[in-house]
């Protein structure tokens, strides 16, 4: 796959550099589309979940009772932003995922009371939002200067600029949808990104009661079931593939042998599936299961483990009043 030549949109406090160009999108679905549903056990990545359909589904979800991590990240960014602010002394914030920037604000907030607060890295594959929500950021923090990057996780860390102390933002759980090696590689990545001194942010969701987790990936308003069956919508519009969510039930498992929660999507019937721009048909078994999505849990023992794997050192360790959530700050030696 080519990789396109970056583009620069500046103004005097803020520069966006775009590493994806229009096409990007389209050719890394389609590869991953055709990697997925020809491999023996069919899987697809969870980033194809979020259309603005997808997206306001997932929305739905952090506001249902079921759901925790949404509110007990918040709940620990609330309580301790200070602690954090002093804690790294940094004045620049590094968002892997930046998205809206709705938490990110508790941070800047508190870097900006302590008189640290200089720089903001959001770093997204949507150029629009990150735009949008850098503009209003610059309204809410006079002086601030913003250095935005549109890219991919997997292509474009090594593009984050550097300069200044760091610290780099890794929220939402995000971690917990890569498996142990890519999830390793992740965090080499981004360590590789990072000088002696800087540190890593990093929110994970804990090991608990397999019913709570359950309940959370399942809720009994079925809006997680919807939001799962929407990557087969987003297939039928992009791909001009003819899948009938109707004939697919949503999975959702707690695995105590690699404790994560293990989302799929299970056919009802023996079916093949045209997906038109691919010229591919797919077979699908009565009760065959596709993958759609992982959400690792963690135990604090197993984030130092893979923190230290990378040349991070643990320092400081918050919890939500449950402790269900785990917001972690590491520092590169």
């Amino acid at each position: 796959m080519p990789t396109p030549k970056p583009t620069r949109l500046h103004r005097r406090d803020l520069t966006v550099d775009v590493h994806l160009d229009p096409e990007w999108f389209d050719r890394t679905l389609r590869q991953d589309v055709l990697d997925g549903l020809t491999s023996e056990f069919k899987e697809l990545p969870p980033k194809w979940f979020y259309d603005d359909r997808g997206s306001a589904l997932f929305d739905e979800i952090t506001r249902l009772d079921e759901y925790y991590p949404t509110e007990a990240e918040r709940t620990i960014l609330r309580s301790r932003a200070d602690e954090i602010a002093i804690a790294t002394g940094a004045d620049t914030l590094v968002e892997l995922g930046s998205g809206t920037a709705d938490k990110t604000r508790v941070l800047l907030d508190a870097m900006s009371r302590f008189g640290l607060l200089e720089c903001y890295v959001p770093f997204d594959v949507s150029e629009g939002i990150l735009r949008a929500s850098s503009v209003e950021l610059l309204t809410e923090y006079p002086g601030l200067r913003i250095h935005g990057v549109v890219g991919d996780f997997e292509h474009h860390l090594a593009d984050i600029p550097t300069g200044g102390t760091q610290v780099i933002a890794l929220l939402g759980g995000t971690i917990g949808n890569f498996g142990p090696i890519s999830r390793k590689a992740l965090l080499t990545d981004i360590v590789s990104t990072m000088h002696p001194g800087d540190q890593f942010l990093l929110g994970t969701d804990l090991v608990k009661d397999p019913s709570r987790l359950v309940a959370a990936y399942d809720d009994s308003r079925g809006i997680t079931a919807e939001f799962n069956k929407n990557l087969l919508h987003v297939l039928n519009h992009r791909l001009g593939a003819d899948f009938d969510p109707t004939r697919f039930e949503h999975v959702a498992r707690f695995d105590d042998t690699d404790e994560w929660m293990d989302l799929r999507l299970r056919s009802l019937e023996d079916q093949t599936v045209r997906v038109a721009d691919l010229d591919l048909d797919v077979h699908f078994a009565r009760g065959e299961e596709m993958r759609t999505e992982i959400s690792a849990k963690f135990r604090r023992s197993g984030v130092v483990s893979e923190l230290a794997a990378v040349g991070l050192t643990l320092e400081r360790w918050w919890t939500d009043p449950q402790g269900d959530y785990a917001l972690s700050l590491s520092t590169l030696r």
